[in-house]
């Protein structure tokens, strides 16, 4: 990345926060978080929809790629410079061009060990993807990559306009491999402090073909929405957890006993107020590894 754009991040990148830090804050709840670890460990894609500015999108997607495994290596694009010369096969997901790649890059990313991050689907900063960037970002998708982005949306179907806008011109079948959609708000207490809340979680079903060939399209499930009255998130992630087992190759059943055993995780962190970002990610990867393999 050149100097230019890496000066924009570091103005721009707000501190980080723990995902723990977020729970506690009332942003998302334990059980959220802890179906996002499962969804983003198997390198599902994920997405944070702001509207306002200023409301904590980026600090939020931070926090939840703090639930990638370890040895994944993180691919954040250059913006108006990304060229996807380390990207395999970027040609045929519609990009122009494609650069001989850097000795070593084409073993190096896959879609089993890289994770591709934008910081903002959007052209509002040249740290910021958008056009044919960000059209090949979305299709890395449909390919089995993981992606991580942000973008200026209210609610699902705006993020779906967006991208379906002829700048980007992405299809149905394409925005199916977005995965985990979160839209966040913000909300004016009392006092007059603003506060952030994940509002709404949808779970994007990917378009698929049954055992016969045919393909099948199922719309977007809604896995969480905030009771406004209560402030509290409500959950209907139940309905799609065969769907999400089947696709991670698990038992329905042992899935939800993982996400049910990593929200009391996550609660326990809340409660003896263990936030700091670099404790908490050391504790997320001790928890899931292998006796003796915790790093």
């Amino acid at each position: 990345m050149g100097e230019r754009l890496a000066s924009l991040r570091a103005a721009i990148t707000p501190p980080r926060r723990s995902i723990v830090e977020l729970i506690h804050g009332g942003v998302l709840d334990a059980e959220l978080a802890a179906l996002a670890w499962i969804l983003i460990e198997a390198l599902v894609p994920v997405l944070v929809g702001v509207l306002a500015r200023g409301v904590g999108k980026t600090t939020i997607l931070e926090a939840l790629l703090d639930f990638l495994p370890p040895g994944i290596r993180r691919m954040d694009l250059a913006g108006v410079e990304e060229a996807y010369a380390w990207l395999p096969g970027a040609r045929r997901l519609g990009w122009p061009s494609e650069e001989p790649s850097a000795p070593g890059a084409a073993t190096e990313v896959t879609p089993t060990s890289a994770y591709l991050v934008a910081a903002e689907v959007s052209e509002h900063l040249p740290l910021y993807v958008w056009g044919a960037r960000a059209r090949t970002f979305v299709r890395a998708a449909s390919i089995g990559y993981g992606i991580g982005a942000t973008i200026h949306a209210d609610r699902l179907e705006e993020v779906h306009d967006e991208l379906r806008l002829p700048a980007v011109g992405l299809t149905d079948d394409e925005l199916s491999y977005l995965g985990l959609v979160l839209i966040a708000r913000p909300a004016r207490r009392r006092d007059g402090h603003v506060r952030r809340r994940v509002v709404a979680a949808h779970y994007e079903r990917p378009v698929s073909r049954d055992e016969r060939g045919h393909v099948q399209r199922l719309p977007p499930a809604v896995i969480a929405v905030r009771d406004e009255r209560t402030d509290r998130l409500d959950h209907f992630e139940w309905g799609v957890m065969p769907e999400v087992a089947s696709r991670l190759g698990r038992p329905a059943g042992e899935l939800e006993r993982d996400q049910g055993d990593r929200a009391a995780f996550l609660s326990e962190l809340v409660r003896e107020g263990f936030v700091d970002a670099r404790r908490v990610r050391a504790a997320i990867v001790a928890h899931v590894a292998p006796p003796g393999q915790a790093h």
